[in-house]
């Protein structure tokens, strides 16, 4: 079984180590080995754990998953020249990562929470010729779509990245709307992922536009609260999201 090596333990690296574990061995390497440890408790199988401070990258498939304002602290701690270091940091350079890390190659990749359920949405881009190998490592872990720039990845950040935190604030106040008109909390959770879970599913072959009018009779119950909507300008809010999210990126 192939070995891919982690370097950070955090959400995202347990998030796709989750997604992983079934086909690769895993490797974590980290600051301190009682994290490490925790780390491998909630993943729910053995793996190799080592620390930072002087460990061998030579010849490895790296997962980089570090903060970004961290990259050349930790490239002093290591030694050796990785195989390939697939990148999760946001906003951090393919070059950057190459001159301070000296690996073969690099890929930048931005996966999701929703690896660790498989679905995650991961856009990569780098190195053209590991675009076969991230398509299918990745892939453990849900779609991926391989970008022709890494502004594009930037923009990706902003919408698949940093998508679910936007998705569940709208989950949230459509569940609090249900409730302050006077439905149950656990019912009006229940009915928030119902909805989601449909949606997730129709959504991916019918447009937006689409769905909406299907769904929006005139003068109905659907118009009246869209209407809310467009009055709370959420629609615009969503684009500067957006906007605001791919510039922090390029700020990284």
């Amino acid at each position: 079984m192939k070995t891919i090596t982690f370097i950070g333990n955090g959400n995202m690296a347990l998030s796709i180590s989750k997604g992983l574990k079934q086909n690769y061995a895993i490797e974590v390497v980290g600051r301190n080995l009682e994290k490490v440890d925790k780390f491998e408790k909630e993943l729910g199988v053995k793996i190799q754990k080592h620390l930072m401070d002087g460990f061998n990258c030579d010849g490895k498939t790296i997962i980089f998953c570090v903060k970004p304002a961290n990259v050349e602290e930790i490239a002093t701690r290591l030694k050796g020249k990785a195989r390939v270091i697939y990148s999760v940091l946001a906003g951090t350079t393919v070059a950057k990562l190459k001159q301070n890390l000296n690996p073969n190659a690099v890929v930048r990749t931005m996966p999701n929470l929703a690896a660790q359920v498989g679905r995650s949405m991961t856009a990569l881009t780098g190195d053209e010729e590991f675009k076969s190998e991230a398509e299918e490592l990745l892939g453990s872990i849900g779609e991926t779509l391989w970008l022709s720039s890494e502004k594009e990845l930037d923009i990706a950040t902003a919408l698949a990245g940093s998508g679910p935190a936007y998705l569940t604030l709208i989950a949230e106040a459509l569940t609090d709307g249900a409730v302050k008109q006077g439905m149950k909390r656990d019912d009006a959770m229940k009915t928030m992922r119902g909805l989601f879970a449909g949606f997730g599913e129709l959504i991916q072959d019918i447009h937006p536009a689409l769905l909406k009018d299907g769904v929006m009779s005139p003068g109905g119950t659907t118009a009246a609260g869209y209407g809310a909507l467009e009055d709370g300008n959420v629609r615009a809010s969503c684009i500067d999201a957006i906007e605001k999210a791919y510039k922090r990126a390029t700020e990284l």
